[in-house]
């Protein structure tokens, strides 16, 4: 599903304005729109939810795109038909936010969505070996969840170059947190595939400009 790509993080979008931020990040390339969900349990602040989802689906999905959310959420199992409903094409769900990750993982597969896991800066990148062949894709935090802004975390791209070595060549990895054109194309040289940026892109006062500077430090397409 995920070919090297730049995933812009609507959290950071201006939200007066939604549909216009992402035409333009659109408009120059972007096709994989990452979406932030948080629920104030799982992390404290509360961000958006399926609705948001909704209202941009025909927008991504008629220009090619695909929605990518990320449940920083308590017991994400919960919430997964919500967001299927809503439009969204991969979930990823927190090892470290549901004692059934295994469930939660089978049950976005099974609703047709691409699955993906999500680890926290904490968590030992060997703690994903149970379950290879459960999930589609894999995130790694690079911040800690549950702010936007925070600078990227030093030792992060020894963390995904063990991942890569752990998951082959075959899976995706996705990086999330202090992604700008220098931590991402270190990132890539470790072996990330999708880049997750918010307020490096939707931040700026040229998001389309932004976002091509981070596609041009990765290789994106």
């Amino acid at each position: 599903m995920f070919d090297t790509r730049v995933a812009p993080s609507i959290l950071a979008a201006d939200f007066s304005r939604l549909g216009e931020q992402v035409a333009q990040v659109m408009d120059v390339g972007a096709r994989v729109i990452h979406v932030d969900v948080m629920d104030g349990r799982f992390v404290p602040p509360i961000s958006i939810g399926a609705l948001v989802v909704e209202s941009i689906r025909d927008q991504v999905h008629e220009a090619g795109g695909v929605l990518d959310v990320h449940l920083m959420v308590d017991r994400p199992e919960r919430r997964i038909d919500d967001f299927v409903r809503a439009g969204a094409d991969s979930i990823a769900v927190h090892w470290e936010a549901t004692p059934h990750v295994h469930f939660a993982l089978k049950a976005v597969r099974d609703a047709g969505c691409n699955s993906g896991l999500a680890i926290n800066p904490a968590t030992a990148p060997e703690a994903v070996t149970q379950l290879v062949g459960s999930f589609d894709h894999l995130l790694c935090m690079t911040v800690n969840p549950g702010w936007g802004g925070q600078p990227f975390i030093e030792g992060s791209t020894d963390k995904v170059a063990r991942l890569r070595e752990l998951l082959g060549e075959g899976v995706p990895i996705e990086v999330d947190g202090g992604i700008a054109g220098e931590t991402a194309g270190a990132c890539a040289e470790a072996g990330a595939t999708l880049f997750v940026a918010g307020s490096s892109i939707f931040g700026t006062a040229e998001p389309a400009a932004a976002y091509r500077e981070i596609a041009e430090a990765t290789g994106a397409v």
